[in-house]
């Protein structure tokens, strides 16, 4: 059987154990109706029975519990009234249960489709971000990394956020982007530039060729699909950038993003681009000339890069994530643990769900490759 199949099978092996309260219900029920003078009839309430399991297990439970209760309503109509069995009073009432009964065993399995369908909805929404976002190894050289992908609607697990990371012969380079809009359009976008920067970011090129590159690529596709009307409306912003191994300095092209930020000894310097470039997608309307700014990275510094829907994030009254603010002091033992952090202490500002989807990757370097 198919893992992903297993979870509403599992949910309606465990309602087996509740099936004690139903049949406890039909018994209190009889007894109760036997007990009672001439004038009081409860078999009316056995339709709670099949009720009762209908909201925690499948049909088959269902139904055998509806038969059980018809039969719970013979038993009444032998005890109470002997001759009557047939009496137009218990045909009616066992009429009614097999009505009753017979409608939850048919919505029980149209629930019951309507999991697995969702299952395998959330299988493949799964799989794709998988094929599309692959997760990034803990270990890149000298880096050692961890990344968070939160999205903003909880059965959505893919969006238009993005990163990826090549290794060169002498660094790492890494592109965290966003693209603009949401949907399949957006997962498009990005999968498009996820797929130009793996192909060419290994290349003996200068980061300047790199972005020039994946600018083309985006713009071509908008021209390729009948789409270059929309070119000032469709972009993606990105930070680029290049980690070498053997130096301490960090290139990096801004096209448009949120400024990454570097964490030394508990304090957080904000790394603000000198002549930030326009998104990717904009070059057709825009001066392709790159500026790379430089800035320190340094062993035991932590390195992070992220998306706009963490610094936008906002918690009930409207406020937005202090995020340079609240990670003031945090010296946690590695990106691992400080994306655990960082992540809770962000869920907990916005009160457990995010208005957009957040991406966050935190690059520390060590000693050795």
């Amino acid at each position: 059987m198919s893992q992903r199949l297993r979870g509403p099978l599992r949910s309606t092996r465990a309602g087996h154990a509740k099936v004690a309260i139903p049949i406890a219900l039909m018994v209190a029920v009889v007894v109760i109706d036997v007990l009672a003078p001439p004038d009081i009839h409860l078999g009316p309430l056995l339709v709670a029975a099949p009720a009762i399991t209908a909201s925690f297990a499948g049909p088959r439970l269902t139904g055998a519990v509806a038969a059980l209760a018809v039969v719970a309503q013979a038993v009444i109509a032998v005890l109470r009234d002997r001759g009557e069995l047939f009496s137009a009073n218990h045909q009616a009432q066992i009429a009614s249960l097999v009505v009753v009964g017979s409608s939850l065993v048919f919505f029980c399995v149209l629930r019951e489709r309507r999991a697995r369908q969702l299952t395998q909805v959330k299988y493949v929404s799964e799989t794709a971000q998988r094929v599309v976002l692959r997760p990034l190894p803990k270990r890149i050289g000298p880096l050692r990394v961890a990344s968070v992908y939160l999205a903003a609607e909880a059965e959505a697990q893919i969006g238009g956020d993005l990163y990826a990371a090549a290794r060169t012969s002498s660094g790492t380079r890494l592109i965290v982007g966003d693209v603009r809009g949401k949907g399949m359009t957006a997962v498009g976008d990005a999968a498009l530039l996820l797929g130009a920067f793996r192909a060419a970011a290994h290349r003996q090129a200068s980061l300047v060729e790199l972005v020039t590159y994946l600018d083309g690529a985006v713009c071509w596709d908008l021209a390729e699909t009948g789409e270059a009307e929309q070119s000032g409306e469709t972009f993606i912003t990105a930070a680029v950038l290049d980690i070498p191994d053997d130096d301490s300095r960090v290139d990096m092209i801004d096209c448009g993003h949120p400024p990454p930020v570097v964490l030394r000894h508990g304090r957080p310097v904000t790394i603000d681009a000198y002549q930030p470039a326009p998104p990717l997608g904009l070059g057709d309307l825009a001066n392709r000339r790159y500026h790379v700014d430089s800035f320190a990275f340094e062993v035991g510094d932590l390195l992070l890069v992220y998306t706009d829907g963490v610094i936008e994030a906002r918690d009930p009254v409207g406020a937005f994530y202090p995020l340079t603010e609240r990670i003031t002091g945090w010296n946690e033992s590695g990106p691992d643990a400080f994306l655990r952090r960082l992540r809770r202490d962000l869920l907990d500002h916005v009160g457990g769900r995010l208005g957009d989807d957040a991406a966050m990757i935190a690059i520390e370097r060590s000693t050795s490759p």
